[in-house]
């Protein structure tokens, strides 16, 4: 198996888009209650996702294996 060429993360996009929620407060705090409140990761991030805007600042679509990985990663 290779190694991820975006520190760990699938593709640009997806590290992009974990950079964002890991590290912007708001979007922080709104993951985590997506995470906590939902049944699955699957639902939190469905239900997060449907109030995010179409992309980060940077322009990286905020897709569903993105904000799935961002959310499974954080605690």
């Amino acid at each position: 198996m290779s190694a991820k060429p975006y520190n760990g993360h699938h593709c640009w996009t997806c590290w992009n888009v974990s950079l964002w929620i890991g590290n912007d407060e708001d979007l922080y705090t709104e993951a985590l209650r997506h995470k906590r409140e939902a049944k699955t990761l699957g639902i939190a991030t469905r239900r997060f996702l449907a109030g995010l805007p179409k992309c980060t600042p940077d322009g990286a679509r905020y897709t569903f294996k993105g904000v799935h990985d961002a959310l499974a990663g954080l605690e």
